[in-house]
């Protein structure tokens, strides 16, 4: 088919400096935790995006010199000139599909810890990183400024000799040149600090000398924060955010505008969880109001109809995504191709920032299990290899891995037969989307649904059975399957079994009328009293989101933690304003306890640390820390228990028992996946999924094959060579 002509204004080409963008889909600069040192995964993963039509790509930060140091996050490099041929893996793949390949050009200051090459950064003041771990910067003096200005000079050669076409000055999320423009960091009384006009004069000068540099030969950009969010604290864009826009305008070619700060980049990089499509649009705007360069920006745009209406409107002249093309790496051609509705929508999650704030590569994302994949395991988003096999599969459970492992089966052209107890595909997906602020996540859903309803009219052997009575194991034995999966999913704990003390509660028993488990609550079947206590270990989303689904309801609700309340969410960047969120809706927490025993009505809970500070051995049988004596009731009418989850692996553990009937029921392999094998992110039970279905054929598919890993090998001269080349099993 071919696009719908309200579209077309996407595609058209537009010219920044002396290159011209194919179409208006241009991914911004994000860290996917590749860097220098992998350049196969950096070079297929951007590349591949450029084959399913974005305009342009961008590396992830790229560091310009040794002092400019983020780890234990992946940041690139382009301090020599093997970085240089690293990353020319990526520009030469990139340019084979016609698109632009751009560099963001990154030096840290008081943000950059230094901890692999133990160097100190410069910055316009001797502060504190409010980011950082204890790191400050050493105050610059007119020779450092100087000397960091020609680090970026060279840096833009360097680029220009890998072959990037647009080289970014990187000034947003608080790095150096904002830090010199924002009185929150500048502290200076000299030309560069002080009055608007001298605290602007290193990003302008830094400008400069790059675009004399480079600038006949590449588009110049910069990344800016238009608006910090501290008032007049920092940068607001309706004063000296769009005076720095009519300053630096002539030495620009292209803007790429958001808002926020390091500390808190969410309100840039804005979890689904509280921000929604466009979100930075009241911002963004007033710089193409402004500039008379082409400005673009993110805000998590997916749906068509919404990015020409950005564009129609004058708001953007250019779509920027970061997380949209991970999660749909074909975005852009599914839309000319007049077919969006197949287009993987980003649900917002963030679990791909994750990965990367952790510190560990590669990066994942919930939607797109092949993200990370497209150079070390050879996975394409699109295209499958086809079957090997005229196997066919009954696959039991269709939630996150269940559903992922049937369309990538179905894809392959093999038969399958979906079973789930459910009255819709999605498994926990469907609960966990009705809490608030997760609406985006039934995307997931969604995507599946709709694929599987697609690829199940082609495959007229196949068939979705929802609303189904489980299966027992002789059920499935009796089938006619050749191949079985299991995935059927886990459950939270009823007894309160935990990470902290690996044991039951005393006490607790979901059966009891006032106990619940997160499924009694979303099954809505118990009454709810009053004052609602949540006891938590973990880690993620559930004990929050519950307590705020409690508390907007009407309850009174206090939550007793023996884990940090949403810690993974501060890799998520929803970690500020959940905390917000329970301030406001007057959300009590005691943190770093645990309970002893349940009462109806009462819980005992007991510090974590109350032991004592010092031990000593006092013989067998006898703990080596004096008695904890914190031990305390606390009253409740409803307690939620968020303690843990346990894999619904029964059925699985039944079958693997009887293996010795499988041969006789013409059975050749049951294998379990997702949350069934271990409870786990959803991006990484639909992994399991994606996983176990490329790889059906093998010996045991149970079991990953090894991925490709880009190494140097101890003794042996490093020299790439043919085996380099990006390959895609299809």
């Amino acid at each position: 088919m071919a696009r719908d002509p309200k579209y077309d204004i996407l595609f058209e080409p537009i010219e920044i400096g002396p290159k011209t963008l194919r179409n208006r889909f241009y991914q911004v600069p994000h860290c996917i935790g590749a860097g220098t040192d992998r350049p196969g995964f950096q070079a297929a993963h951007r590349s591949l995006k450029c084959e399913g039509g974005w305009g342009a790509v961008n590396t992830e930060y790229i560091s310009i010199h040794p002092e400019s140091d983020d780890c234990h996050r992946v940041s690139a490099r382009i301090w020599d000139e093997g970085d240089v041929r690293n990353l020319r893996a990526m520009t030469e793949a990139v340019h084979k599909h016609g698109s632009l390949c751009g560099v963001e050009l990154w030096y840290g200051g008081a943000h950059a810890p230094g901890m692999e090459t133990r160097q100190t950064a410069r910055g316009p003041s001797q502060l504190a990183s409010e980011f950082e771990t204890m790191t400050y910067c050493k105050e610059m003096d007119l020779d450092d400024i100087q000397m960091v200005q020609q680090f970026y000079v060279d840096a833009a050669k360097r680029s220009r000799d890998a072959g990037f076409d647009i080289i970014y000055v990187y000034g947003s999320h608080s790095y150096l040149p904002l830090q010199f423009l924002s009185p929150y960091y500048n502290k200076r009384t000299d030309a560069y600090g002080g009055s608007f006009e001298n605290r602007a004069r290193f990003w302008i000068e830094t400008l400069d000398k790059v675009k004399a540099a480079v600038g006949d030969e590449c588009a110049i950009a910069t990344r800016f924060a238009v608006d910090t969010l501290y008032g007049d604290a920092g940068v607001e864009v309706e004063r000296e955010g769009l005076k720095f826009v009519e300053l630096a305008d002539p030495y620009l070619d292209l803007w790429d505008v958001n808002v926020g700060d390091i500390a808190e980049w969410g309100e840039d990089a804005g979890p689904s969880r509280f921000y929604k499509t466009g979100h930075q649009l009241d911002w963004q705007k007033y710089v193409t109001q402004t500039s008379t360069k082409p400005v673009l920006g993110v805000g998590r745009f997916t749906d068509p109809e919404v990015m020409a209406g950005v564009i129609r409107s004058g708001q953007l002249d250019i779509i920027g995504a970061a997380r949209p093309s991970i999660a749909d790496p074909y975005l852009p051609n599914k839309i000319d191709e007049g077919r969006p509705e197949d287009i993987r929508t980003c649900i917002g999650c963030n679990v791909c920032i994750s990965r990367w704030e952790i510190g560990g590569p590669p990066m994942i994302c919930t939607q797109n299990a092949t993200a990370g994949e497209e150079y070390r395991r050879g996975w394409h988003p699109e295209k499958f290899q086809k079957a090997g096999s005229d196997d066919s599969f009954l696959v039991v459970g269709a939630g996150p891995a269940g559903a992922e492992a049937s369309r990538v089966l179905l894809e392959r052209g093999y038969t399958v037969h979906l079973v789930d107890k459910a009255e819709k595909v999605g498994g926990y997906v469907n609960d966990v989307a009705t809490l608030p602020g997760l609406a985006e996540w039934s995307y997931h859903r969604d995507y599946r649904e709709f694929q599987l309803e697609k690829l199940m009219k082609k495959s007229k052997q196949s068939q979705l059975a929802l609303g189904a009575k489980p299966l027992t194991a002789d059920d499935i034995l009796e089938y006619g399957a050749d191949k079985v999966i299991i995935a059927t999913g886990a459950h939270w704990n009823t007894n309160g079994l935990n990470a902290l003390t690996k044991e039951p509660v005393v006490g607790i028993d979901a059966d009891l009328p006032y106990i619940l488990t997160p499924e009694q609550v979303f099954e809505g079947k118990k009454e709810i009293g009053k004052r609602v206590m949540i006891l938590n270990a973990d880690p993620y989303y559930m004990a929050p989101s519950l307590a705020e689904k409690m508390a907007k309801a009407g309850h009174e609700v206090t939550i007793a933690s023996g884990v940090s309340v949403g810690g993974y969410m501060e890799f998520t960047l929803e970690h500020p304003n959940l905390h917000r969120m329970m301030h406001e809706q007057k959300i009590e927490i005691i943190g770093d306890v645990w309970a002893s025993e349940v009462q109806e009505g009462r819980i005992e809970l007991y510090s974590l640390y109350g032991e004592g500070s010092v031990r000593e051995y006092r013989g067998p049988g006898n703990l080596p820390r004096n008695e904890n004596t914190t031990h305390k009731w606390h009253e409740f009418d409803t307690l939620i228990v968020v303690t843990g989850r346990t894999s619904n692996v029964g059925l699985y553990n039944e079958l693997k028992a009887r293996k010795d009937e499988w041969a006789a029921n013409d059975i050749k392999g049951v294998y379990v996946i997702g949350d069934a094998w271990a409870p786990k992110l959803i991006a990484d039970a639909t992994f399991d999924g994606h996983r176990i279905a490329r790889e059906i054929e093998e010996e045991n598919p149970q079991y990953p094959l090894p991925y490709k890993r880009e190494v140097h090998v101890w003794g042996q001269a490093y020299i790439p060579g043919s085996n380099h080349e990006i390959e895609y099993k299809v």
